[in-house]
């Protein structure tokens, strides 16, 4: 890991790692379709609770000494306090029926990720991503099946807590909207099914490689962005390290279309960007292990064999 942030960074890894997470919130209008076993409130509340220092990533973060950032890009209703307001729109619109967002839209969420890597390049060494919005699961397999060629009955799984009548309902929505929506070209995927969080994750990865800061990505959701950023640009992974293999369903698929290797692989599906501080918390100790760790001619180890260090 430390290898690959140097040739991201261009610079040796630091003592203590300045670390951020970024978890980016938006509501999807495809749950109107009964996508989801929670309603769109969901979004707002959770956000509110990241706010209050209440959510797993907010321990996370507390504990591996991250700054939290809440971004709303596209939480349905009013302003929510403490949240910084990047929005795009009142929530995505309904891909069942019609394209997410506009092409300028995903354009303007793409280039809220953009601004937020720029900030970001300065102010820390690494950044996790992660999301909260409800109905995203499916916005997510969708994008699995419009980018990566999969069947919508091995992308869509249980997201967060669907039964089986709500999986095989998530199944048929997504295959009606990838009749609906016929174009492969990349930006008009993203626009298609996205969410705004998703777009705006996939701008900070585009963001990340261009300024040499490595990104970390959650799940399955996050992920997704990664396809998206991939299509649109497909060096910019070069920035990404991908830190688990989640239990939902799709995310084995979806790591297997971007040839990408999770670092964990812990049954986890709870989204905040938990898995990604988890992996900033592994290199926070690989950090300390580089600059502290004493060699075997440091330490005054004997060698045997020559030049061989001695079986421990």
């Amino acid at each position: 890991m430390l290898v690959e942030y140097a040739r991201i960074r261009g610079a040796e890894p630091p003592v203590t790692p300045r670390g951020a997470a970024y978890i980016f919130c938006g509501d999807h209008g495809v749950v109107a379709e009964g996508v989801s076993a929670w309603p769109s409130e969901v979004t707002r509340q959770m956000a509110m609770n990241f706010v209050a220092g209440g959510a797993a990533i907010s321990v996370m973060c507390r504990h591996y000494g991250m700054t939290p950032h809440v971004v709303d890009v596209g939480i349905a209703g009013a302003p929510v306090d403490g949240v910084r307001r990047m929005r795009v729109g009142n929530g995505t619109r309904n891909f069942a029926a019609e394209p997410a967002m506009s092409l300028d839209e995903a354009r303007w969420a793409l280039d809220v990720g953009r601004t937020l890597a720029a900030e970001a390049a300065e102010r820390y060494d690494i950044v996790a991503c992660g999301e909260m919005g409800i109905g995203n699961t499916t916005a997510a397999a969708a994008l699995l099946c419009a980018y990566g060629g999969v069947a919508p009955e091995e992308a869509a799984g249980a997201g967060a807590g669907s039964d089986a009548d709500g999986v095989r309902r998530k199944v048929e929505v997504v295959r009606r909207a990838l009749a609906l929506h016929v174009s492969r070209e990349p930006l008009e995927v993203a626009a298609a099914f996205g969410g705004f969080e998703i777009l705006a994750i996939a701008g900070m990865i585009l963001g990340g490689a261009q300024r040499g800061l490595p990104v970390v990505l959650d799940g399955f959701i996050s992920c997704a962005a990664a396809l998206v950023a991939r299509a649109l640009e497909p060096e910019a992974l070069r920035c990404v390290f991908y830190s688990h293999r989640s239990a939902e369903k799709g995310h084995r698929l979806m790591l297997e279309v971007l040839d990408a290797r999770p670092r964990l692989d812990l049954d986890m599906r709870l989204g905040e960007g938990s898995g990604a501080a988890l992996l900033i918390g592994i290199f926070q100790t690989a950090c300390r292990i580089y600059h502290e760790m004493a060699t075997f001619d440091g330490a005054g180890v004997s060698r045997s064999h020559g030049d061989e260090p001695p079986e421990l």
